[in-house]
């Protein structure tokens, strides 16, 4: 009767498999990472910090990793994907503009 009994496994940790949560959090969290690390609530003393790159290569895999699930016909699925990789695009860009204007 055990035998049968399936253990709920998630992908999002298994980088073999391809997760649109994984990287949703990578680039949100690499963004949220990034703010911190240039001192952003406190505006006048924005700051540039060498673990900002840290974050940018985590926000850059977290893009590939949205990439990988597109698929190769087109579908709503296909579109909300893209519009999660303009978003990814929005947030490397933040990132960089922290890490040179600040």
């Amino acid at each position: 009767m055990l035998a049968h009994l399936h253990i709920y496994r998630s992908h999002v940790l298994d980088l073999r498999h391809k997760s649109l949560v994984r990287g949703v959090l990578l680039a949100v969290g690499a963004f949220a990472a990034s703010l911190r690390l240039a001192g952003f609530p406190d505006v006048a003393h924005l700051h540039s910090s060498p673990w900002q790159y840290a974050a940018l290569m985590a926000a850059i895999f977290g893009a590939a990793e949205t990439a990988r699930c597109l698929r190769r016909k087109w579908s709503l699925y296909h579109a909300g994907v893209l519009i999660i990789l303009y978003s990814d695009l929005i947030i490397l860009a933040a990132i960089v503009a922290l890490i040179v204007f600040a």
